[in-house]
C-alpha cells in the first residue's frame, strides 16, 4: 500500500513547482483530517491527496489521463490509481469517484484552492482564526478564485452526505494542521 514517503517522493520526482507542491500538502492535510473523523487509514488518504496531480505540472491538458500511465509505471497498485484520476470526474476524465476516500477527494481538492485564496486576501494572512462564514462569502462571490469550480465541490458535499458548512470547517481544520509548511500561519 502507498505510503506518504513513497508518496512524496513520485510528487516531487513529477512537480518541481512550488506552488503544486503546496497544493498537493494542503490536500494531504485535509484527507488525513476526514479520515481520522470519519475513522479511515489516515495515512493512506493522506498520501492518495499527495500524488493526485502527480501529472499535472508535466501534462496540464491531459490530467488524471497521464496520472494513470505514470502511476503504473511506478507500480502503484490499481485500487490507488482509480482513487487518484476519479477526482477529475466529470471534469477530464470519466471515472467517478466512488468509495468514500475517492468522494472526499472530488469534493476538497477545489475548496483547498478557494480556502487558500481566502486566507492570502486576510491582511495577517492567517488560516488559524478564518471562519467558514468568510470562506462561504468567498464561494458565494462567483469573480473571486474563478478558476475553482464550485460545482464540483457543491456536488461533492452531495455524494459524501455532508452540508458545504460542514466540509468547509473540516478543510480549514485539515489546513490549520499543516499552516505552517503551507504558508498559511500568518505574519
Amino acid at each position: 500500500m502507498l505510503n506518504r514517503d513513497t508518496a512524496y517522493e513520485l510528487l516531487t520526482k513529477y512537480n518541481k513547482s512550488q506552488a503544486l507542491i503546496t497544493h498537493a500538502l494542503a490536500v494531504e492535510s485535509v484527507m488525513k483530517y476526514f479520515a481520522e473523523k470519519k475513522g479511515e487509514d489516515k495515512d493512506y488518504w493522506g498520501a492518495v491527496g499527495l500524488i493526485h496531480d502527480i501529472d499535472y505540472e508535466l501534462y496540464p491538458n491531459e490530467h488524471c489521463h497521464k496520472s494513470k500511465e505514470i502511476l503504473e509505471m511506478e507500480g502503484i497498485d490499481s485500487d490507488t490509481i482509480q482513487s487518484v484520476i476519479s477526482h477529475g470526474w466529470g471534469l477530464c476524465y470519466d471515472v467517478e469517484p466512488v468509495k468514500e476516500m475517492e468522494k472526499v477527494l472530488y469534493t476538497i481538492d477545489e475548496l483547498t484552492g478557494l480556502v487558500n485564496a481566502t486566507v492570502l486576501m486576510r491582511p495577517d494572512k492567517s488560516i488559524m482564526d478564518l471562519e467558514v462564514k468568510s470562506v462561504k462569502k468567498k464561494f458565494k462571490s462567483k469573480g473571486f478564485a474563478s478558476g475553482v469550480n464550485r460545482e464540483v465541490i457543491l456536488k461533492g458535499c452531495e455524494m459524501i452526505e455532508m452540508d458545504l458548512d460542514e466540509v468547509i470547517l473540516w478543510t480549514i481544520e485539515g489546513m490549520k494542521i499543516e499552516a505552517e509548511a503551507l504558508g498559511l500561519k500568518g505574519e
